[in-house]
């Protein structure tokens, strides 16, 4: 009868047997992107949120926005 025995996985580390620690240009680099990340959190943050989310239900929807865009400049032309 034969088993089989499913060998646990092996984990290897970017340490190579050191003790794990952060290095400066690693920190640097963490910084660096924080503060990206927190200098696009400015005045119009919440506009850009709004923006994006209505870009992307617009693309995905381009054909029938066109449609609907198109219906409501004709009836708005035909009361005013």
């Amino acid at each position: 009868m034969h088993t089989s025995s499913i060998a646990a996985p092996r984990w290897s580390t970017s340490s190579f047997g050191n003790t794990v620690d952060t290095s400066p240009t690693e920190l640097t680099a963490l910084g660096e992107h924080l503060d990206r990340c927190h200098a696009m959190r400015g005045r119009l943050f919440d506009a850009r949120c709004v923006a994006e989310s209505m870009h992307g239900f617009v693309a995905s929807r381009f054909v029938t926005t066109l449609v609907v865009a198109t219906l409501l400049i004709g009836v708005s032309s035909l009361i005013l």
